[in-house]
Order: C-alpha cells, then structure tokens, then sequence
C-alpha cells in the first residue's frame, strides 16, 4: 500500500513573476486543473518539500496558498462535479519508465 496522500492545492499570487514562478513549481509536484488549482499525490516527504520550495517562493504578506490533505491517495474517491470544457480526472498512481 502507498503512502501517499491527495492534495489539492490552490493559490491566489499578487505578483504574475512569483505566479508563473508558483506555476511552474506546481507542476513538479502534481496535475493542473485550471488557472491555480493543482491536484497532488505526495508522500510524506514530497508534501514537507512542496511546502518549503512554496514558502521560499511566495510572498507570505501578500500571497496565500491553501493545500487541502483529502486522505490516504488509494482510498480518496473524489466526488467532483466539474462543468465546462475540460473535465475532472483524478490521478492514478502509474509507474514511470525512465
């Protein structure tokens, strides 16, 4: 069994430097979903990291980040009702070739 949790992770940037900079941080970390609005499978030790490279990233006077733990990554089943163009996917632990 994985020990990851599912995050959703939002953040509402002052700056458009630090939000393309936030931007691009996120998506080392997880799945965007729109504009700032990320989803994330993280271990332990990858949540603590995000943590720390966001806080050495933004404004703490003038930016906020919410980064929601909806649970154990194997036995969240989102309920999302998503309207709109693009649709709602969950991410699903898949192995990487390198």
């Amino acid at each position: 069994m994985s020990d990851e949790h599912l995050y959703l992770v939002a953040y509402d940037i002052a700056d458009d430097r630090r939000w393309r900079a936030v931007f691009k941080l996120m998506h080392g970390f997880g799945e965007w979903m729109q504009l700032s609005v990320f989803q994330c499978r993280l271990t332990r030790a990858r949540h603590v990291e995000l943590l720390g490279r966001l806080t050495n990233t933004i404004s703490l006077a003038d930016d906020h980040v919410l980064v929601v733990d909806l649970g154990p990554a194997e036995q969240v089943e989102p309920k999302v009702h998503s309207l709109g163009k693009r649709s709602f996917e969950g991410i699903e632990r898949a192995p990487v070739i390198v």
